[in-house]
């Protein structure tokens, strides 16, 4: 219900003003006096305020000069009532900031088609500062995410991005297989910042492509550089983020990267996470099957946190599943958990798929995938993600 403040010394025009704007919906005050309006405009702010020019002490004028002048009512639309309306008066009232004059007598037409139009104009007013503030906020958005990538591009620039690498445990034998590369910023200031805190970032912006190329060739780089040394990995493995996956040269980056360095295609795995997997089934497969053909083997990450669809292991030409750590966890107290990584390990071995379980911390979990014979392991119970030196020492003392 929209508020009508009506200031009118004269107390018939006023309760007729009153009486009739009730009768048409609107929430209606009237105050006698210049005075008593202006206290009635600031502490409840109306939609339109009608009021008399001619008023003792405090007239019109006044009483609309001082609303301007005041941040609370500076906008609210305000209509003179006058008995004599000529042009110098009007011009007056305008200069002030009227919205609309009536001149007594008005009939009730008049009376509601003036606050109806003041109503709509403020209405088209907000709408547009609306727009604006909203355009403003997307416009501020993509400053600060462009500020965000120049942050990061930075970063990559000076050097402060480093790929750390977690060792891939043979259940069997105890000992690293593979490595699984993962992406570091060490910041001059704020020291290391996880991948949680940037890798959102650099997805956002996109700045996550040139990012993961890096990664790639940094960690193809040093597996080649371990593999001349005399050291027996069989792989490397790297995340591939969804705007990577989705580039349409992907393969033939994949393809040069390689080739510069020299590595074995064989020598690279490419993990994905099963979200990927259902936003474009036939372009995924096409892409999949592309890196295939190079040679390069293909892991599904985090399995059983996403869809989860059986029907997608066997249309996809995966090699490799992971078994995502919250399977992991209490995998030895009989609960549902030691359940469902049987089941993934039992169905994978079926479909000709290796399993690594992720996140293994005890003991008692690894003795539990030796026992149901899951083929590699990862997790703080060997190692965290390590610089290359300090991996590299695990390679020497043969763990």
């Amino acid at each position: 219900m929209k508020k009508i403040l009506v200031i009118e010394d004269d107390r018939v025009i006023r309760e007729n003003i009153l009486k009739l704007l009730k009768a048409e919906g609107f929430d209606v005050t009237g105050a006698e006096n210049g005075a008593q309006g202006l206290n009635a405009a600031v502490s409840n702010l109306p939609d339109v305020i009608l009021c008399d020019v001619m008023m003792p002490q405090l007239d019109g004028y006044g009483v609309l000069a001082a609303l301007r002048s005041h941040p609370v009512t500076a906008t609210v639309p305000f209509v003179f009532l006058t008995g004599k309306a000529d042009r110098s008066e009007v011009r007056q009232g305008m200069e002030l900031g009227a919205d609309d004059y009536l001149t007594k007598p008005f009939s009730k037409a008049e009376l509601v088609g003036a606050i109806s139009s003041r109503l709509k104009k403020q209405a088209a007013l907000a709408q547009q500062h609306n727009l604006r503030s909203s355009s403003e906020l997307v416009q501020d958005a993509a400053d600060k995410l462009e500020q965000i990538k120049t942050s990061l591009c930075g970063a990559l620039e000076r050097e402060e991005f480093q790929v750390y690498y977690q060792p891939q445990i043979n259940v069997q034998s105890g000992k690293i297989m593979s490595a699984e590369a993962l992406v570091r910023w060490l910041h001059p200031e704020k020291g290391l910042i996880s991948p949680a805190e940037f890798i959102p970032a650099a997805e956002e912006t996109g700045f996550i492509v040139q990012l993961g190329e890096w990664v790639l060739r940094t960690a193809c780089k040093q597996m080649q550089v371990w593999q001349n040394a005399g050291f027996s990995l069989q792989q490397v493995a790297v995340n591939l983020s969804p705007r990577q996956f989705h580039q349409p040269d992907l393969s033939s980056r994949v393809a040069q990267i390689l080739a510069e360095i020299g590595l074995e295609a064989s020598s690279l795995e490419l993990e994905l996470t099963e979200s990927l997997m259902v936003e474009d089934a036939e372009s995924a497969i096409a892409t999949l099957q592309q890196l295939k053909d190079l040679g390069v083997s293909i892991s599904i990450d985090d399995f059983g946190t996403g869809y989860s669809s059986l029907s997608y292991l066997t249309q996809y030409p995966f090699d490799t599943l992971k078994i995502d750590r919250c399977f992991i966890s209490n995998i030895t107290d009989g609960c549902t958990n030691a359940a469902i990584v049987k089941a993934i390990i039992e169905m994978a071995h079926s479909l000709c798929l290796e399993v690594i379980a992720e996140g293994v911390e005890t003991e008692a979990e690894k003795d539990f995938l030796w026992r149901y014979e899951c083929d590699a392991m990862q997790g703080y119970l060997f190692s965290p993600a390590l610089p290359a030196v300090d991996f590299e020492q695990l390679l020497v003392e043969g763990k």
